[in-house]
């Protein structure tokens, strides 16, 4: 560690803190040091992308279909406003749960509405998410907006210019932007804290965590607030308020959907995703934001069908499970619902494989170390000039950046691409997709995840992200859908994890999951 670095760190954390953060620094580079022993000197980093596109599998025939949400019992179309009014009288009289809402657009979003349903009557062609009331995580540009990222950093950031580019093809497709929504500060706790907006609260239980880092997102679909809202996932932030909130949360392969005039947090790791009411409505938010952008170079040219994943047979489908165990990462209720769920969709024809349990702990391990070097480089100017912004847990977690090797970020990059073989090889071979937990268990109350003991808050936190973690590592697509409660009355989820690019089969078996009327039984 060099002196300018040494400096940094000490004003960033304190001497307790940072004694902690080494030992953290020093577990994971011998988790690098482990894995890379399979790499030789010749072995370069291949760029993910092409790494991806390489791997992914044949589409599904497409079948054509619209939204059925919304549509009225006549089969006449829903009025928009009304449907936009009927969100904005609900958050109105939220309570506790209004904090999932950091800004609410009132008049803009009822004239949008009225427009949407002048342009209906006229007989405009109707967008895929037409007069859908939607949340957006404050993270995203809008014109003549300031996104503040969950932090009071950016109070005196001058408005966005223009509209980042999900923006611009949710409103496309007839989506109506009602508001911004709650988040963890700077997208940094699996939660839902935040030390300047309070913490998130689960809507069925304020008192318990709405998981995080998109809070707001699962807060709202949760509370009944809107349809639909659309998130961030790094390392589980759109998957684990979805699990907690009892929604369904979709996490796209890594590069499918832009990233222009979103917050980075890890570019490497970084997913935009939607949390929804059902698999379907998400599958319908992807077809409307994925797609090149020449904004986003990064961003592949892959569109996706709308309604493509529809009209599957179950038995069509096979499903990988490993064997899991009740432990520090699996509740006793959470093994149940994964047997449940399995028992619900093998009766309905679904075929299940037993495969291992993926390393998921290592490829958590790898993804932290791009995630520490990443947001440390992009907080660079604050972490020097300004380190009092952050949160403790956000500084804590920013020093690991100051202390990282530049040879293990190095090695965790070259890693992803042998690793991601590997696992399509051994753990989802032919098989459709992987179910897997999306959390260990419900959600834990706040006083639980608030303290001094940061070095306790940090393992705990770590259990929570420990079934998503390793999948943003991957590049995977993964769909989460709540599948049960446990005895306190908090949402349970499992997740299905698929090939590359392969959104259409996870989000079949959803619909097919979520179309069984044994299905909110379990």
């Amino acid at each position: 560690m060099g002196a300018v670095e040494s400096v940094s760190v000490t004003s960033l954390i304190s001497q307790e803190d940072l004694d902690d953060v080494r030992e953290s620094v020093a577990a994971l580079s011998a988790s690098v040091a482990s894995a890379a022993a399979m790499l030789r000197m010749k072995d370069a980093f291949e760029p993910f992308s092409g790494v991806l596109l390489s791997l992914q599998r044949d589409p599904m025939p497409a079948l054509v279909g619209m939204p059925a949400w919304l549509s009225s019992s006549s089969g006449s179309p829903v009025s928009s406003r009304s449907v936009v009014a009927d969100s904005i009288a609900r958050i109105e009289v939220a309570g506790e749960l209004s904090c999932a809402w950091l800004s609410l657009d009132k008049g803009e979003s009822v004239q949008r509405a009225k427009a949407l349903d002048e342009e209906q009557a006229r007989g405009c062609r109707a967008g895929l998410l037409q007069g859908v009331p939607i949340g957006i995580k404050d993270m995203f540009d809008r014109r003549g907006r300031v996104a503040r990222w969950g932090s009071a950093v950016r109070d005196h950031v001058a408005p966005a210019n223009r509209d980042a580019t999900i923006v611009t093809r949710l409103e496309g497709e007839g989506g109506v932007l009602i508001g911004a929504l709650h988040m963890a500060e700077f997208a940094m706790s699996p939660t839902g804290l935040n030390d300047h907006l309070g913490h998130g609260r689960n809507p069925h239980q304020p008192d318990h965590v709405s998981g995080g880092s998109s809070s707001g997102a699962g807060m709202a679909v949760g509370a009944g607030h809107v349809p639909l809202a659309i998130g961030s996932d790094t390392g589980g932030s759109v998957r684990l308020p979805a699990a907690l909130c009892g929604v369904t949360g979709l996490k796209p392969t890594q590069f499918r959907v832009s990233v222009f005039g979103a917050m980075p947090l890890s570019p490497s790791l970084d997913c935009i995703g939607p949390l929804a009411v059902s698999a379907d409505l998400c599958g319908a938010a992807l077809a409307a934001m994925a797609g090149p952008d020449p904004l986003d170079l990064s961003c592949v040219d892959l569109p996706f069908r709308d309604g493509s994943w529809r009209g599957r047979a179950p038995a069509d489908f096979t499903v990988a499970l490993p064997r899991l165990e009740v432990g520090d990462h699996l509740s006793a209720e959470m093994l149940a619902v994964v047997s449940r769920v399995r028992g619900v969709l093998s009766e309905a024809g679904v075929r299940f494989v037993e495969v291992p349990l993926p390393d998921l702990a290592l490829y958590g391990q790898l993804g932290s170390v791009l995630l520490a070097a990443e947001s440390t480089a992009l907080h660079r100017d604050a972490i020097h000039g300004t380190p009092q912004i952050f949160g403790r847990q956000v500084r804590r977690r920013l020093s690991r950046g100051l202390l990282m090797s530049g040879m293990d970020y190095f090695d965790a990059q070259r890693l992803r691409a042998p690793l991601l073989r590997v696992f399509m090889r051994d753990i989802l071979g032919g098989a459709d997709a992987l179910m897997l937990p999306t959390t260990p268990a419900g959600a834990p109350r706040i006083q639980d995840t608030i303290g001094n003991d940061h070095a306790r808050l940090e393992r705990e936190f770590a259990k929570l992200s420990y079934w998503t973690r390793g999948i943003n590592y991957l590049g995977l697509p993964a769909l989460s859908l709540p599948a049960g409660t446990d005895q306190a009355g908090l949402p349970l989820g499992v997740q299905f994890v698929g090939a590359p690019f392969d959104e259409e089969r996870i989000l079949a078996l959803g619909h097919i999951a979520q179309s069984l009327p044994d299905w909110q039984k379990v």
